[in-house]
């Protein structure tokens, strides 16, 4: 007798065959692979022979504190018994697991794999402490879900494996979602399986095909005939299927294997879709850095697994400081990857420290980002990356081709700007020009992903959404779990091998390293478009204000490197030094250098990360602070102790040193007299003309020259100098502000006037007026006023801390006043002070500062902000009429238009800038300078820059403190091009460094290091080489200097030096060597340049 299901019946009237219900036939589909209701009679009942928990035991150590600890400290730990159904947590706690599993004598010859799932993330180490695989578990089904470990690919009953598994109690998309402010405490995660499997083959093979053959169904068109054979032969599958009979199942199997057997094509297809793994790991996002750490370890070890399955493989992973931190913590997978990129499986890329943000950083830290990065990628691989991967930054500098072109690196992969929220790019390859006109091949996936599910859709999407078909038949895909890590399924493996020459399909698949997918893509594209300039992201946008104090700890540890580089390598190289003992701190700057690189990860310096990131980062700030400074002092006692003296009649002055390449024509500076010689008398016929309110020095410096130290008495006071002066008076009636909320009744105000402006202040210290002189052209619009603090309503449509949108514009109002006072009153400096009540919650101080030196003025402020979803910004409203406004980026400028006309130039309501932006007409512009800040908007005549914003997600600490930043308004003569608004704007942050120093009045100090011809050819970095090519001590120094044109025009720079030059030639970025530079008289060095041009110099010099 036969038993039901084990043998199929004949059907009368030929019932079998595909009926004419295609919904209900795509549903009946769907229940055949569903997990759930079904699975104990659909296809889920087939994928596993035997399974068994009981052969498993289990035992638990919970590591105290939320700690992470090494293999050899959690092997002392204490493990008590634990077992399935227990919870595990809270987030972010660590658990060692000891695992011991015992072979049941029915899975005798077996291929046998452990399955663990805790809905969290696990690494599996060997009882010998080398780490073997990622777990990553969802506690159920999808494609995120990857919770087996292979023990043994033919089992021995009675068999034994002992072994342990890390347990980290966050999810792999993080601690909570990027709009909730909390990772939440009480989250405890259930352990649901903990048991040994043995697969049945067939069954798991038929499921990724009937998977595969669902898509095509459901996402090809119906009139494609392949659409209609997967309807056909899917029914069929189906039909064959019967559970618990494993005749059926392989009946079933055969025929899904058939179809995509038969629909193999031959011949070339019309498009070439080059496939990669990816795993893009944010190094911190919604986890801190540490648990980056441990999720690289997880995901790239299960990748090495994946390739020794697989040849084909290949996989690519950006960030050097990612593999730095796996070939310190993980040393056995280190070596696996080294032997998987030799095979050309395991693929590094990018080229930089971290995929960092290209809006906010200088030019000097993206060139260290590169510098770090190759020579990392060098050391250990070989070779360096000739691929620029960067995915998922919020936007790209016009410097950017230049700057990766000058590391080795012609070829630019990102995707990021297919997330513009209001224009379409309209290109997927192109060539790429930057400021300098530099170019680079750039491709943009037409997928729209970098963590591609393969998936009929997205390889459909990569032929249908591709826009350059008329150039070039061949596109990237990269495809794998993202952001949190994990990496390419190997069901997503085996879906790209079925689906890369099925006939049908408009495309053909190939694994591909992304290097060489870029030399094909060269070699047979033809005729790309052209695009010049930024890659805006129209998104984002609130990027560039989120987290102040971050972005000012960066500005001023960008700021503190550059001195630090600066005085160091004259104190080694200075010809006329007298401590020959002094070293160049190569090994430290190299440590804080990477520590500030990595804090401009593309979700750290935006401000759009977790608090408990935030809290590393300041962490890292500080370090880099403290140890500069230490740095800095250092290099100014060895530098200086050339000009000690012996002479009894030393007398106190100020050593005034200008690390900038132009001379200062005039400027205050602040003495601490704290810091003075007691008992010494002062050099020069008078004391100071002025103390500051807290009781500094004032002291006036002129005429100093570029790149040069310099003595100054401390009554300092030239021929022509003329003091500042200041004085109440009746202001005239009814002004209003740029957008008439404010409507000003006749009342006394302040006029401050020196020898290059007249400043007019109403009462609330509101700038009602501003004069320059020399051109007697009025500033400020007519009827509006200045420095005007504005709350807008900050509520986007997506992202909290990243995004600020067009309408926060249209929900604007004034902050509340307070009155304003003068602090001081000259002859040196002027200072309004004014305290705003901005409103309940928060309030403003500010002083409006004004020198006799120059036609500045300054608005220092300290806020304390606890606002929630407003955005404060400060409003000037110029009166200047021009379609442009002029901003700063890394070294050079890119100039955004003043209206609305087109929807691209409504794009740019909010915009990134640095030191600077500038509106100028014929004659005369104005300047808004900064030292911390980079949101700007221009709209007609009125500029504002954003200062704070207040987003509740995923930080809702974010800006909640007290901030202190300072921004200046700068009338100028000529237009922007014919200014010094480059000039101004840099010796506002690269400030003068101040040196109380004893001087023998016979012999003061005064010692030009650098000079430039060319006041628009900047020198901008001073560095000992990373390689020299002298030992330390040898009687030569290797030096790095850095140039940049900053106005986009041409010449040839003469540029003197104090050195004794041996040798000089141009180099790279990454410092290699290339053609010469002229020199002459052995101290000065001859260079061309073009727009825009980054010039770099190495030379070889004598100290003697």
């Amino acid at each position: 007798m036969q038993r039901f299901g084990t043998t199929k019946q004949p059907l009368s009237n030929n019932l079998n065959t595909l009926q004419k219900h295609r919904d209900i036939t795509i549903e009946r589909f769907n229940k055949f692979v569903q997990r759930g209701q079904f699975e104990d009679v659909n296809l889920n009942s087939a994928l596993w022979k035997k399974r068994s928990g009981n052969a498993v035991t289990l035992k638990v150590f919970p590591v105290p504190d939320l700690k992470r600890i090494s293999f050899e400290e959690a092997m002392k730990g204490e493990y008590k018994a634990t077992k399935v159904g227990e919870w595990f947590g809270p987030i972010l706690a660590t658990f060692w697991f000891k695992v011991a599993v015992v072979i049941p004598p029915d899975f005798e010859g077996e291929e046998v794999r452990f399955e663990f799932d805790c809905s969290n993330e696990v690494m599996v180490w060997s009882t010998g402490g080398i780490p073997i695989t990622g777990l990553t578990g969802t506690g159920g089904g999808g494609e995120g879900r990857h919770v087996d470990y292979l023990l043994t690919e033919k089992a021995v009953a009675g068999e034994i494996f002992e072994f342990y598994l890390e347990m980290a109690c966050n999810d792999r998309d993080g601690l909570s979602g990027p709009d909730s402010p909390h990772p939440n405490p009480d989250v405890n995660f259930r352990l649901d399986i903990a048991d040994i499997t043995v697969r049945n083959k067939l069954g798991y093979d038929l499921m990724t095909y009937f998977k595969l053959m669902i898509m095509l169904v459901k996402d090809t068109p119906q009139e494609w005939q392949l659409n209609g054979d997967a309807l056909y032969y899917a029914d069929k599958v189906i039909n064959a299927f019967r559970v618990n009979d494993e005749r059926a199942l392989k009946e079933a199997h055969d025929i899904a294997a058939k179809f995509f057997r038969d629909h193999q094509k031959e011949g070339r297809s019309l498009h070439q879709i080059y496939a990669v793994g990816h795993c893009h790991i944010d190094t911190a996002w919604l986890w801190p850095y540490d648990e980056t750490k441990r999720k690289a370890g997880r995901s790239w070890s299960r990748q090495i697994t994946f390739m020794k399955l697989n040849p084909k493989f290949t996989f690519t992973a950006s960030q050097a400081q990612q593999y730095a931190w796996v070939e310190e913590l993980y040393p056995t997978i280190f070596k696996d990857i080294q032997e998987f990129e030799k095979k050309g499986q395991f693929l590094p890329v990018g080229g930089t420290w971290v995929e960092m943000d290209c809006n906010l950083t200088s030019g000097e830290s993206l060139c260290r980002q590169f510098l770090f990065g190759q020579r990392y990628f060098e050391s250990r691989f070989g070779k360096r990356c000739t691929v620029f991967w960067l995915p998922d930054t919020f936007g790209y500098s016009s410097q950017l081709p230049q700057i990766s072109s000058s590391a080795g690196m012609k070829y630019f992969f990102t995707q990021k700007i297919s997330w513009n929220n209001i224009n379409k790019f309209p290109h997927n390859t192109f060539k790429w020009a930057g400021l300098d006109n530099t170019e680079v091949l750039c491709h943009f996936p037409p997928a729209d992903t970098y963590g591609g599910q393969c998936t009929v859709v997205d390889l459909l999407k990569s032929v249908h959404n591709y826009k350059d078909k008329a150039y070039s038949n061949k596109s990237m895909y990269s495809y794998g779990n993202g952001d949190g890590g994990g990496g390419p399924l190997y069901p997503m493996i085996e879906r790209l091998e079925h689906l890369g020459n099925l006939e049908g399909m408009p495309a053909t698949i190939q694994n591909c390293d992304p290097a060489r997918f870029f030399e094909e893509l060269d070699a047979t594209s033809r005729d790309l478009n052209r695009w010049k300039g930024e890659l805006y992201l129209e998104f984002h946008r609130g990027t560039y204000t989120s987290h102040g104090l971050v972005k000012k700890y960066n500005r001023k540890c960008e700021i503190l490197l550059r001195e630090v580089e600066f005085l160091s390598t004259l104190a080694l190289a200075n010809p006329h030094n007298q401590a020959p003992g002094f070293v160049y701190p190569s090994a430290e700057l190299e440590r804080i250098w990477k520590l500030v690189l990595l804090n401009q990860f593309h979700d750290v310096l935006p401000g759009s990360s977790l608090k408990l990131v935030y809290d590393d980062v300041i962490r890292f700030y500080e370090d880099v602070t403290l140890t500069g400074e230490k740095l800095k002092e250092k290099a100014l006692q060895a530098l200086m102790g050339h000009f000690s003296s012996a002479n009894k009649t030393l007398r106190q002055a100020v050593a005034i040193i200008n690390t900038t390449s132009w001379p200062i024509d005039a400027t205050l500076v602040e003495v601490d007299l704290t810091q003075l010689s007691a008992g010494v008398k002062l050099h020069g016929d008078f004391t100071w003309q002025q103390l500051s309110k807290r009781g500094h020095a004032l002291v006036y410096v002129d005429n100093l020259g570029a790149g040069s130290i310099q003595t100054f008495t401390f009554g300092n006071k030239p021929s022509n100098f003329v003091p500042i002066k200041v004085q109440q008076i009746i202001l005239p009636s009814s002004q209003t502000n740029a957008d008439d909320f404010v409507n000003v009744d006749e009342d006394t105000g302040f006029e401050v006037e020196n020898n290059f402006i007249i400043a007019k202040f109403d009462k609330h210290g509101r700038l009602v007026s501003l004069l320059e002189k020399s051109t007697k052209h009025e500033a400020i619009a007519p009827d509006q006023l200045g420095n005007v603090f504005k709350l807008f309503e900050d509520i986007p449509i997506y992202f909290d801390a990243w995004d600020i949108e067009a309408y926060h514009l249209e929900k604007g109002w004034d902050a509340d006043l307070g009155l304003a006072t003068i602090e001081e009153a000259g002859p040196l400096r002027v200072v309004l002070f004014v305290k705003h009540p901005l409103t309940e919650l928060s309030w403003l101080e500010q002083r409006i500062i004004i020198t006799a030196a120059d036609g500045l003025i300054e608005f220092e402020n300290k806020v304390d902000w606890r606002e929630n979803r407003i955005c404060l910004k400060v409003e000037f409203p110029l009166n200047v009429n021009c379609d442009y406004a002029t901003y700063e980026t890394q070294f050079g400028y890119i100039q955004r238009p003043t209206h609305y006309n087109t929807s691209w130039d409504l794009a740019r309501f909010e915009v990134c800038g640095h030191r600077y932006a500038d509106l100028s007409e014929y004659g005369f512009g104005v300047a808004l300078l900064n030292d911390s800040k980079y949101g700007y908007s221009t709209k007609g005549g009125v500029m504002r820059m954003s200062l704070l914003r207040s987003p509740k997600g995923p930080d809702d600490t974010t800006d909640m403190e007290i901030h202190q930043f300072r921004f200046a308004l700068y009338p100028h003569k000529g237009s922007f091009l014919q200014s010094d608004v480059v000039k101004k704007a840099y010796q506002y942050n690269e400030k003068p460094i101040v040196h109380p120093l004893l001087v023998d009045p016979e012999n003061l100090v005064e010692k030009q290091f650098f000079v430039s011809s060319a006041a628009n050819f900047v020198l901008d970095t001073v560095k000992v080489a990373e390689d020299s090519r002298v030992a330390e001590g040898k009687g030569k120094v290797d030096i790095i200097l850095r140039f940049y044109e900053s106005y986009g025009g041409r010449g040839v720079a003469r540029v003197e030096t104090l050195f004794n030059i041996v040798e000089a030639n141009f180099c790279n970025i990454l410092e290699d060597l290339e053609d010469s530079v002229t020199v002459e008289e052995g101290r000065t060095l001859v260079i061309p340049f073009k727009p825009f041009q980054i010039v770099s110099v190495r030379l070889l010099v004598s100290p003697k």
